[in-house]
C-alpha cells in the first residue's frame, strides 16, 4: 500500500511578521498579537518539522536518518546526504535586512576563513553559519512586494536625477558603475551619508504624508521603514538600496527566483518560500543585525537585474512548475478543480501543503494550513473533497 506522512511544521516568531495570516491558515488563535513570521516544513536541524508514524511522532531529521536512501531516493542521497531544501510560508508585515547570499564555493571559503579566526558558530558577528549556497524561490499568496536585483541603468539614472538628493550621487554612478555607486555610498562616514539620508527622508515623509505616492514608489517603503517619523539617530545606509534596486510587485500564485549574488530584500506580504538549506546571509542595512559591508561587496553581483516573473510552465492540466536553475529544489502548484484526482510517483521525497480547499492524499485527508509528505518512489493520489476547489504547494528535488 502506498502511504503517506503527515506532518507538523514549525512557527518562527520573528518581529518583522504579522500577526494573523498564519494563525488563520493554520486555524489558531492569537490573542496574544504575537508575530508569526514563519512556518518551517524541512529537516533543517534548528527546527525539523514533526512526523506522524506508525510509532508515533518523531523528527524529520530523525527519520531520514533511519534510512536516508529510501527516504530520500538514493539520488538525492548520495548528492546531498540529507534533505536539501526548506520549504515556508512567510508573512512579512515589516520589511527585511537588504541582503545578498554567497555561491557555495564562496560559501565554503568564506565558512573555513571563519573557522580558522575561530569565530564561534553562534555569534553574533559571524558571517557564514555553513557551507552552503542559499538560492530561493517565492510564490506570492497575496499581493507581494520586495526589491529584487539593481535598476537598468537608464532608469536608476532617471530616478538618481528626479530625487534632489539623490542628484549628488549622479557622477559617482557614471554610465553604469554599480560597483562604484553602491561602495561608495556604503563606505561613507555617517556624518556624510546623513548628509544625503535626512534631506531624502525628509522629502520621502512630505510626500508620503501628502498623499501623492503608492507603493511603486520608494519614498513609500523609506517612509514606512522610519514609521513616517524622521529619526532623531543616523539614518540607516540600507535606505539608500531602496532606491536603486528594483521595487518588483508580485501578484499572486506567480513567483521570482533569487541566486547568489543578488542583493534583494522583501518589503510586504504573504509567500510560499523554498531555499537550500543555509543560514548564511550577508546583510546590508535596515536590520539590527550584524552588517559587514566590506564582506557583503565581495559577493554582490554588480549588473543591471530586469525582473523575471514566474507565471509557472504547465507539467500537466493540473499541476505547474516554477522553473529554479539549481539542484537542490523544485516547486510546483497543484489546482484540483471540484471532483478532480491527480495520480503521480515521487521521485524523491515529496512535500504537500494545502493553502485553499481539501484533499485525500493516499488516504490522508489534508485541510487548508495542514502538511504531508510521500517518500521516493512512492505512487500517490491526490483526491479533491469538499465544495471548494483546491490548491496545494508541492515542494520536491529535481
Amino acid at each position: 500500500m502506498n502511504t503517506a506522512y503527515k506532518l507538523q511544521g514549525i512557527h518562527r516568531h520573528y518581529d518583522w511578521g504579522g500577526k494573523s495570516f498564519i494563525p488563520q491558515l493554520m486555524k489558531l488563535t492569537n490573542d496574544a498579537g504575537i508575530p508569526f513570521a514563519e512556518y518551517w516544513m524541512g529537516a533543517h536541524p534548528s527546527a525539523p518539522a514533526m512526523v506522524e508514524t506508525a510509532a508515533g511522532s518523531m523528527a524529520l531529521d530523525q527519520l531520514i536518518q533511519s534510512n536516508t536512501p529510501e527516504i530520500l531516493g538514493v539520488n538525492t542521497a548520495e548528492k546531498f546526504g540529507t534533505l536539501p531544501y526548506l520549504f515556508k510560508v512567510l508573512d512579512v508585515a515589516k520589511m527585511l535586512s537588504i541582503q545578498v547570499h554567497p555561491s557555495k564555493s564562496n560559501a565554503i571559503i568564506g565558512f573555513e576563513k571563519e573557522q580558522l579566526a575561530g569565530i564561534p558558530i553562534d555569534a553574533t558577528n559571524r558571517n557564514y553559519k555553513d557551507q552552503n549556497h542559499k538560492p530561493e524561490v517565492m510564490v506570492a499568496l497575496s499581493d507581494f512586494w520586495l526589491l529584487h536585483g539593481f535598476m537598468p541603468a537608464d532608469q536608476l539614472k532617471l530616478r538618481l536625477n528626479s530625487i534632489e538628493p539623490l542628484k549628488i550621487l549622479i557622477p559617482v554612478f557614471g554610465e553604469a558603475d554599480y560597483a562604484g555607486l553602491y561602495s561608495y555610498f556604503m563606505r561613507l562616514s555617517t556624518e556624510a551619508s546623513d548628509a544625503i539620508l535626512r534631506p531624502l527622508m525628509t522629502l520621502a515623509i512630505e510626500e508620503v504624508a501628502a498623499g501623492k505616492l503608492d507603493k511603486s514608489h520608494p519614498h513609500w517603503w523609506a517612509n514606512k521603514y522610519y514609521n513616517g517619523q524622521l529619526p532623531t539617530s543616523n539614518i540607516d545606509k540600507g535606505i539608500l538600496s531602496i532606491y536603486i534596486l528594483n521595487i518588483v510587485n508580485v501578484p499572486p500564485y506567480q513567483g521570482v527566483f533569487q541566486g547568489a549574488g543578488l542583493l534583494h530584500a522583501y518589503l510586504e506580504g504573504q509567500n510560499i518560500e523554498l531555499m537550500a538549506n543555509s543560514d548564511n546571509v550577508l546583510r546590508g542595512g535596515l536590520t539590527p543585525k550584524h552588517v559587514d559591508i566590506e564582506e557583503l561587496i565581495q559577493h554582490v553581483h554588480f549588473e543591471p537585474t530586469h525582473p523575471n516573473l514566474l507565471k509557472g510552465d504547465a507539467l500537466s492540466p493540473f499541476e505547474i512548475l516554477f522553473p529554479c536553475p539549481v539542484p537542490d529544489f523544485g516547486l510546483t502548484k497543484i489546482a484540483l478543480p471540484i471532483g478532480e484526482s491527480y495520480t503521480n510517483q515521487a521521485n524523491s521525497f515529496e512535500m504537500f501543503l494545502v493553502m485553499q480547499g481539501a484533499v485525500v492524499l493516499n488516504g490522508i485527508e489534508l485541510l487548508p494550513g495542514e502538511l504531508a509528505a510521500v517518500k521516493a518512489g512512492e505512487s500517490f493520489k491526490m483526491e479533491q473533497i469538499g465544495a471548494e476547489a483546491a490548491v496545494i504547494f508541492k515542494s520536491f528535488v529535481p
